[in-house]
C-alpha cells in the first residue's frame, strides 16, 4: 500500500514504519524531524497548519512517481501518530492544541482526498490511571475497551477528544477509522536497559497497568489494521500478551488490586486486554520481554 505516516520519526513511529517497510509497504513520513531509513521519504511539515496537511496529502512519495508522467498516485492509507508525546513536555494548553487540532487536520485531509483507511494513534492513558494525580485504580480487570475514558491531564483529554473526532468523521464518510490505544512502547534496547529494575519493583510499572507493547509488535497491528477491512469505526487496546515485570498474575492483584473486580485470567496474562485486537484484525505479538531478559 501507499501510506502517509504522521510522526514516523518518533519512538513507535520509527519502528512501525520500519516495519511497513519491510512488509513492501511504500511510506511517505511527514514530520518536523526527517527520519533516517532506507526506503522512506520525508517531508518536513506541522500537524496543525490545515495548509500543509491538504498539500502533503496530494504529494509525491519519492522522485520514482514522477517517471509515469500519470500525475500523483492517491494514497491508500494514513498512518496518523504525530502529536506530543506525553504530558510535561509544553504547557498543558498547548499539548491539547496540538494533538487536537493536528488530528482534526489530518483526517479532514484525508477523508477529503478520498483515503478510506485511517489508522490513529490514540493512547492508554485515556483510561486515567497513567498520569492520574495520585493513585487510581482501575474500576476492573483486565481492562477492555469497554472501560470508562475520564482521564484528569491535557494529554489523555486530548486522545479522548480525539478519538470523538475521528468517529464523527467516520460517520459521515463511511470510511474505516481505527484508532490503537497504545500501552508504553518498549524499543529492543530497552529490555536490557530498563526491565532489571521492574522486576526489582514492580511497582514502577503500576501507572502503565503493568503492560507493554514491543515496538515491533506495533508495527505488526498497524500492518494487520491497514490489511484488514470493513471494520468501519473501531478502537483496539495495543499490548503484548504478559505483564512487564516478574511477579504473576495473582501477586500483583494482591499487591495492588485487591478492592478491584478481575475477571478469570491467565498465570500471566495482561491487565491490559488485546483480545479485541486479536480477533478483529488477527493481531499476534511476536515478542515479550522474557525472550531479551536474562534470568
Amino acid at each position: 500500500m501507499r501510506v502517509l505516516f504522521t510522526g514516523g520519526s518518533g519512538k513507535a513511529g520509527r519502528h512501525a514504519v520500519e516495519y511497513l517497510i519491510e512488509k513492501g509497504h511504500t511510506v511517505l513520513n511527514v514530520d518536523k524531524v526527517a527520519l533516517d531509513l532506507p526506503g522512506v521519504e520525508n517531508r518536513i511539515a506541522d500537524i496543525t497548519d490545515a495548509g500543509q496537511m491538504f498539500d502533503v496529502m496530494a504529494s509525491y512519495a519519492g522522485f520514482d512517481e514522477l517517471e509515469p508522467g500519470t500525475g500523483v498516485p492517491k494514497f491508500d492509507a494514513v498512518v496518523h501518530f504525530a502529536a506530543v508525546p506525553r504530558l510535561l513536555m509544553t504547557s498543558d494548553n498547548e499539548c491539547y492544541r496540538v494533538n487536537t487540532i493536528g488530528t482534526y487536520n489530518v483526517i479532514d485531509a484525508a477523508v477529503k482526498f478520498g483515503v478510506k483507511k485511517i489508522i490513529f494513534a490514540s493512547s492508554e492513558t485515556t483510561y486515567g490511571v497513567c498520569f492520574a494525580d495520585g493513585e487510581r485504580k482501575p474500576e476492573y480487570l483486565p481492562i477492555d475497551e469497554e472501560h470508562p475514558v475520564i482521564p484528569e491531564d491535557s494529554y489523555a483529554m486530548s486522545k479522548v477528544a480525539n478519538e470523538v473526532t475521528a468517529r464523527s468523521f467516520q460517520r459521515r464518510s463511511g470510511f474505516d477509522i481505527y484508532g490503537l490505544r497504545i500501552n508504553n512502547v518498549i524499543e529492543p534496547h530497552e529490555y536490557a536497559q530498563n526491565f532489571p529494575a521492574y522486576i526489582a519493583d514492580p511497582s514502577l510499572r503500576r501507572r502503565n497497568i503493568f503492560a507493554y507493547i514491543d515496538a515491533r509488535d506495533l508495527g505488526q497491528m498497524v500492518d494487520r489494521c491497514l490489511k484488514t477491512d470493513g471494520l468501519g469505526f473501531e478502537i483496539f487496546n495495543v499490548s503484548n500478551d504478559d505483564h512487564s515485570v516478574a511477579d504473576s498474575t495473582a501477586e500483583l492483584i494482591e499487591k495492588f488490586y485487591q478492592d478491584v473486580p478481575v475477571s478469570d485470567m491467565g498465570e500471566n496474562e495482561t491487565f491490559y486486554a488485546n483480545k479485541k485486537a486479536k480477533k478483529l484484525v488477527g493481531f499476534k505479538p511476536a515478542h515479550h520481554w522474557r525472550m531479551y531478559v536474562d534470568g
